[in-house]
C-alpha cells in the first residue's frame, strides 16, 4: 500500500508555520514529507521562501516519525558537491530517511545567478553531470569534472554508511524515460490518470521497472467545493500553465501577470477539487492502482490545519498509514 506524505510549501508558508505543520501531520498519521526548495514563491500573495535546507535539519529533528524528500536542481543556484554535501550530511544524521529529488529547475529560482538559463536540454545534460559528480562524492572518490559545471579535487568527508536515493522529476514522458536511464526512482504531478500513465509507462519503459515511484498530489481541500475552488484559485492559480511556460518565467509578477486570466473553474483540471474526503480517497486509489508508492499530499489553499484533521481521521486510515 502507498505511503501518504505531507508537502511543505516553503513558498506559501513561514519556516516556522511549517515546522508546526509537519509535527501535527506527524501526529495525524502522515508518514513523510516533501519539502520545497524555492528561492521565489510562484506569487506575491504567497510571499514565503524560507531555505528548505536549513529547515529540514530541525524538521527531521522535531518529527523522528517522517521520512522526508527534498526538491533540488543542482547546477546553478546550486554548485553539486555542496548539494552532495548537504544530502550527505541529513543522511548521515537521519539514516534512512532522507532522498533527495532532482529535476532541470526553472528559471524562477535558479536564474537568479545572473547566469545564461540554458535550453532544456542542456538542462539535462547539466543535471546528469551533477548527479554524476554527486554519486561520486558519495563513494568517497576525489572528483575532478569540467562540463557544464566544474569540480576541481573535491572529496567529500562526512559520508552516510547508505547514500541517499536521487529520484528524477518529470511533468513530459519524454523526460520520464530518460530518467529511468539513471533515476533511482520517479517523481511527478497529479493529473488525471490518463495523463499520468504515459509518464509512469514511459519512466518504466526506459528502465524504472522496481524503482519506487513518487506523486506529489496537488488538491484543495476545505468546508464547501466553492470555498476550496475560491481558496485554490487565490493561493495557486499561477502554477497551472504548461511546463515550457513554467520554466521560463523569472520573478513572481511575471507569474502574478499570467494568473490574471485564469479563471476559478479552470482549476479543477490542475488540482483536485472536493469538500468530500470519499472523492479524495478514489482519486488516491486511483494512484495507487498506476504504481505509485508515495503520494504527497500538498494542500494548496492556506486551510493546513483542517486539512491535517479532516485527513489523518478519514483519509489515512483507508491506506494504512
Amino acid at each position: 500500500m502507498a505511503k501518504i506524505g505531507y508537502h511543505a510549501s516553503h513558498e506559501q508558508f513561514k519556516p516556522s508555520e511549517l515546522l508546526h505543520y509537519v509535527q501535527i501531520a506527524q501526529q495525524a498519521g502522515f508518514t513523510h514529507a516533501l519539502s520545497s526548495d524555492h528561492f521565489h514563491p510562484w506569487s506575491e500573495q504567497q510571499g514565503q521562501s524560507g531555505f528548505a535546507w536549513s529547515w529540514l535539519g530541525a524538521a527531521m529533528q522535531a518529527t523522528p516519525g517522517l521520512n522526508y524528500r527534498v526538491v533540488c536542481a543542482p547546477g546553478q543556484r546550486y554548485h553539486p558537491a555542496i548539494i552532495a554535501q548537504a544530502a550527505a550530511t541529513l543522511a548521515e544524521m537521519f539514516p534512512q530517511r532522507f532522498w533527495i529529488t532532482v529535476g532541470s529547475g526553472q528559471a524562477l529560482n535558479e536564474s537568479i545567478t545572473g547566469d545564461k538559463w540554458l535550453c532544456k536540454s542542456d538542462r539535462n545534460t547539466r543535471l546528469k553531470e551533477c548527479v554524476d559528480i554527486m554519486r561520486a562524492l558519495w563513494r568517497g572518490e576525489t572528483v575532478t569534472h569540467k562540463g557544464l559545471v566544474c569540480v576541481e579535487e573535491a572529496k567529500l568527508y562526512s559520508r552516510p554508511e547508505t547514500p541517499p536515493l536521487i529520484i528524477g522529476a518529470a511533468v513530459t514522458a519524454q523526460t520520464a524515460e530518460w530518467l529511468g536511464s539513471w533515476a533511482d526512482g520517479l517523481i511527478t504531478i497529479s493529473r488525471p490518470p490518463e495523463k499520468l500513465k504515459p509518464v509512469v509507462d514511459a519512466f518504466r519503459r526506459g528502465g524504472g521497472e522496481g524503482k519506487p515511484m513518487l506523486l506529489k498530489v496537488q488538491l484543495s481541500y476545505d468546508r464547501t467545493e466553492d470555498l476550496a475552488r475560491q481558496k485554490a484559485h487565490q493561493q495557486w492559480r499561477n502554477n497551472i500553465f504548461k511546463n515550457i511556460l513554467m520554466t521560463e518565467l523569472r520573478s513572481p509578477q511575471q507569474f502574478d501577470a499570467a494568473g490574471e486570466f485564469v479563471k476559478p473553474e479552470e482549476m479543477n483540471e490542475h488540482v483536485r477539487i472536493s469538500a468530500d474526503p470519499q472523492q479524495h480517497i478514489e482519486w488516491l486509489q486511483q494512484d495507487v492502482e498506476l504504481g505509485f508508492d508515495e503520494l504527497l499530499l500538498h494542500n494548496v489553499n492556506r486551510e493546513q490545519q483542517q486539512f491535517i484533521q479532516v485527513f489523518g481521521e478519514k483519509v489515512l486510515p483507508v491506506f494504512g498509514n
